[in-house]
């Protein structure tokens, strides 16, 4: 590549490294994973084995993979907000450049530069690459994989398909069983236009699925091997089994039943669980303002190009990319949307397939932009996303002038395309399609959010955002000075209730507080050092029985001369000899 040819996608990749990379500064979203990566940082064991705290009791709700980035990161240049959320920003710059390659093979490279550039300002993509959570190496990978399958599409090497699979493995490690529902799309798409009899097709889906369990469950396999008395207990499981963790607590379960987000706020954490189940789970409310804005887009472009490659060989690789992202599309859509619970960073995998069949859309009737079906595609894909933008406006605290805006520039450009002002025309449909979603990550960026925030929302839900994960760390830490000092050189910190509520005290002193319970402070952990029982109803009577006089510093957590804070941060101080169960 030209650097003539290859500014557009550098400008492209150094826009998205800015947007991502401004929270660094700031304190991580996030206590919890946080944490989890300060205990990994000073322990090998605990690396190895995803270890939530110190000393290694349990172990993170979910597979370390996506953590071990961010611990190497931590172990280098030190634990900070900055370096936690480096490698995020460098996987989402990444992903950026990668679904570039992919389109580019398929489509040509206006469609890759476009693609790139949708997928850089998609709202949940910015706000996920922003924070400390998993998804973002998960996307890298799976883009990845897209990428392998590609190749094998144009040379049918089977030995791509393999990577493929490694790649899906991988992916694996970081969110689980979501990176197994790509897995369709890249089977239909070597099914259908792979080189070679069909025989040959389904052995080079065969050899993808079975390197993808092979990596996948290598790490789960490994850990299941090691006496349960050397490792942290397997949080999520009422058996102390990884299996169990992935497939049952992070799998199954989530599907129909009451998720893990859904236990909290029983604790007092105000955690948004999202919308309840239904086909228009992804198109309203805080989850179209992150990932549907262009979801009707995608969908017009899918069917016209579907339409416009009719008679093409079995092999056109511009059908076959329609089909791997039409599919990617469907699949996580359909997941996304009957999932027990979701936020927008689950959502954020759809971002690569909505970009993708963007970006081709684009560049083809570009191509294509004197012919009548082309026009006729375009008014419909403007008019889709004119309306269900102002919809989703209208319910928003999105700025007063953008509404009136993008009605203005949407019958701009339909009037264009109309009497045939075709290069103008399409350069502002394109415009009136992506105003609405880049001001909406453009605002993410301006307003400091991070990845459990939404594009344009209330004021009420900003600040419960910014009490769960900043204010209430803040005030957790406020005792820790007295509570240091009285505890006289005892080894430990207090115990609690959950991993979720020790998180906000570990994090900021790199000490170990007992997560009794887990992360929701319900899972059955065994009989810890502390004497603490395992039943969550034994032991909130054994907390009221054992807690002591709170010494002086240590009450309640109103600041000197306030108020106290709603719902307070009750500290208990229990002297070792309460803890004898």
């Amino acid at each position: 590549m030209t650097l003539r040819r290859g500014w557009p996608l550098a400008a492209v990749a150094v826009l998205a490294a800015l947007a991502y990379g401004r929270a660094m500064v700031r304190e991580p979203l996030g206590p919890y994973d946080a944490a989890a990566v300060r205990s990994m940082a000073g322990s090998w064991h605990d690396v190895v084995f995803g270890a939530f705290d110190p000393a290694g009791t349990v172990s993170l709700d979910k597979l370390p993979g996506a953590f071990w980035l961010q611990v190497l990161s931590a172990r280098l240049l030190g634990v900070h907000t900055w370096a936690l959320v480096l490698p995020q920003v460098a996987e989402g710059v990444l992903t950026v450049l990668v679904l570039h390659r992919v389109v580019r093979r398929c489509a040509g490279r206006p469609a890759g530069l476009a693609a790139a550039a949708v997928l850089a300002a998609s709202p949940a993509v910015v706000a996920l690459n922003r924070g400390s959570i998993s998804g973002s190496l998960m996307i890298l990978l799976v883009v990845l994989a897209a990428d392998a399958v590609v190749g094998a599409l144009q040379d049918g090497r089977a030995w791509r398909l393999a990577l493929a699979g490694v790649w899906i493995g991988l992916a694996f490690q970081a969110t689980m069983i979501e990176a197994w529902l790509v897995l369709s799309a890249l089977a239909v798409a070597v099914l259908v236009a792979a080189p070679g009899p069909l025989r040959r097709r389904i052995g080079g889906v065969a050899v993808g699925g079975v390197t993808t369990a092979v990596v996948s469950l290598l790490w789960m396999g490994a850990v299941r091997l090691v006496p349960v008395a050397a490792r942290p207990y397997a949080d999520g499981s009422v058996t102390n089994s990884v299996f169990e963790q992935v497939l049952g607590y992070n799998g199954l379960a989530r599907v129909g039943a009451q998720s893990p987000l859904q236990v909290l706020p029983g604790q007092g954490l105000d955690v948004a669980a999202g919308a309840p189940p239904g086909w228009d789970r992804l198109l309203t409310g805080d989850l179209g303002r992150d990932t549907g804005w262009l979801l009707p887009v995608a969908l017009v472009a899918a069917v016209a190009l579907l339409l416009s490659r009719r008679g093409e060989p079995r092999t056109d690789p511009v059908r076959a990319a329609v089909l791997l992202w039409g599919v990617w599309a469907v699949t996580l859509g359909v997941a996304s949307s009957w999932a027990a619970t979701i936020n927008g960073s689950y959502t954020a995998a759809l971002a690569p397939a909505v970009a993708a069949l963007c970006g081709i859309g684009a560049a083809t009737a570009w191509a294509h932009r004197a012919e009548a079906p082309t026009r006729v595609a375009v008014v419909v894909a403007v008019l889709g996303a004119a309306v269900y933008g102002a919809a989703l406006l209208w319910e928003s605290t999105a700025p007063a002038w953008l509404l009136p805006t993008l009605v203005a520039v949407s019958l701009a450009a339909l009037v264009l395309v109309a009497v045939r002002v075709e290069r103008v025309g399409l350069g502002v449909a394109a415009l009136a399609v992506l105003l609405v979603p880049a001001t909406a990550s453009v605002s993410l960026v301006l307003h400091g959010y991070g990845a459990f925030d939404t594009p344009f929302e209330s004021s009420t839900a900003a600040r419960g955002i910014h009490r769960l994960f900043v204010a209430t760390p803040a005030r957790a830490a406020r005792p820790l000075p007295a509570l240091g000092k009285a505890r006289a050189g005892a080894p430990d910190l207090p115990a609690g209730p959950s991993s979720a509520v020790t998180s906000v005290v570990s994090y900021p002193t790199a000490q170990e507080v007992l997560p009794i319970g887990g992360s929701t402070g319900t899972q059955p952990v065994r009989r810890s050092t502390g004497g603490a029982p395992t039943s969550p109803a034994v032991r909130s009577t054994w907390y009221s029985r054992s807690r002591a006089t709170t010494p002086a510093g240590l009450d309640r957590d109103a600041p000197p001369g306030g108020r106290r804070a709603t719902p307070p941060l009750r500290s208990y101080y229990c002297l070792p000899a309460d803890a004898t169960g």
